[in-house]
């Protein structure tokens, strides 16, 4: 039989995403190796909030789906049905990964002048995403 965390409150429930183990600069960490917890996951459910929110207008800012950024620190880890699941309180997230077609600073073409955008790194005239 499976199970079903329900969040309460102003809770959520994260699965981690399995870890990267090649870094930039191709360095392979073996499985195993002492480290952080990930720090980023994919939000699985989602508590209704808090009873005053509804009265102040203030909703939930993550649904369900949304690859999210949180400290090592936040929430308990649990694990339910033998899967690792964070349970956290939706104000210990520290955002949410969005994916953009062109960067919000230079709109995607790079800054004059020569210098980096400080954003996506793009120079001006540069080609590609």
């Amino acid at each position: 039989m499976r199970h079903l965390l329900r969040p309460l409150f102003d809770r959520v429930i994260i699965k981690e995403l399995e870890p990267d183990r090649v870094r930039q600069s191709g360095l392979v960490v073996p499985e195993g190796t002492r480290e952080e917890p990930p720090q980023h996951g994919i939000v699985l459910a989602v508590g209704p909030g808090l009873d005053w929110w509804d009265a102040a207008g203030v909703k939930m800012p993550v649904v369900p789906g949304d690859h999210v950024v949180f400290p090592s620190s936040a929430g308990a880890w649990v694990e339910v049905d033998e899967e690792r699941l964070l349970v956290c309180r939706v104000g210990e997230l520290l955002g949410v990964l969005e994916r953009i077609e062109k960067c919000p600073y230079c709109n995607g073409e790079g800054r004059p002048g020569g210098e980096g955008c400080p954003v996506c790194g793009r120079e001006s005239g540069s080609v590609g995403v």
